[in-house]
């Protein structure tokens, strides 16, 4: 009797604990729990062949500060962001355009953005890497009309590897920026016109800053799973354009260095949480709701 009291005390309180609850739930189950179980492998010793030792060190996070992982560091974040910079580049003019002149066909036209991910990501890798091959669907196009005399070298190279990204991860960007572009109140756009702003500056006054939060949620939403995309190197790019994703994959999989791999995974995690911090400090309450 008095839990139920005491139940219904709370309830009344705090009403939005019925709808918070489970979320909390499933947030400690599958982020918080698995990321202290890493943090606490990132912390232990490697014995002999991948044996984990319960001895705790520091050496897994001194071993980051050399140059070759600082490097690979450097590069996954230059990668990232160039990936975010260009998939906001193009989506933005699409969504732009689906929205302004979509008309009657705005759910078609979204449908067609989205329908590519309905497709396995592998699967959609390995066509374009069969596409861009030296035997691919380019290089022999531009051999059978005469443009070039032997194979382009498109495949295992930096900007091969962008391409992949931005094929894989361009949707993400497109949807939060449809929601804002679709939520903008189309009155605020004629006023501005009436008073005599161009469509250039009525873009930068009016529309742009309107759609910060659907800016902001596309660029987190192309940035994060960029950051620890590791099939696009693998497949599509050489030595030169290992990425963190890999060095983890390294780690567990063919050295079967889990601590190692435990320091670099949380490493990425602290990188993305600084990220969504500041870009849900930049874009306020309406990035966190176009993120979500």
């Amino acid at each position: 009797m008095f839990l139920r009291e005491r139940i219904r005390e709370l309830l009344a309180k705090y009403p939005y604990l019925p709808s918070v609850g489970p979320v909390s739930i499933w947030v400690i189950l599958f982020v918080i729990a698995p990321l202290g179980v890493i943090l606490y492998f990132s912390f232990l010793t490697t014995g002999d062949f991948g044996v984990i030792l319960h001895i705790f060190t520091l050496e897994n996070y001194l071993a980051m500060a050399r140059s070759t992982v600082v490097e690979v560091f450097l590069r996954t974040l230059l990668f990232s962001t160039a990936i975010s910079m260009l998939c906001l580049l193009l989506g933005y003019p699409l969504a732009y355009f689906i929205v302004m002149y979509g008309g009657r066909w705005k759910i078609l036209l979204v449908f067609l953005v989205v329908l590519p991910e309905w497709t396995s990501y592998l699967i959609r890798l390995y066509a374009l890497r069969s596409i861009v091959r030296s035997g691919g669907l380019i290089n022999s196009v531009l051999l059978s009309l005469g443009l070039i005399s032997s194979p382009l070298p498109l495949l295992y190279n930096p900007f091969t590897v962008v391409v992949g990204l931005v094929y894989g991860y361009l949707p993400l960007m497109v949807l939060p920026l449809y929601a804002s572009l679709e939520g903008l109140d189309p009155s605020l756009l004629e006023a501005s016109g009436d008073l005599g702003a161009t469509p250039f500056r009525r873009f930068f006054t009016v529309t742009l800053p309107l759609t910060k939060g659907g800016v902001l949620a596309g660029i987190l939403l192309t940035f994060i799973p960029a950051i620890g995309d590791w099939l696009v190197p693998l497949l599509m790019g050489g030595p030169g354009t290992l990425m963190v994703g890999n060095l983890v994959f390294l780690h567990f999989i063919d050295v079967g260095n889990i601590p190692a791999g435990s320091a670099i995974g949380m490493a990425l995690t602290v990188i993305i949480l600084l990220m969504l911090y500041f870009c849900i400090r930049a874009g306020g309450k309406e990035a966190t709701e176009r993120i979500i």
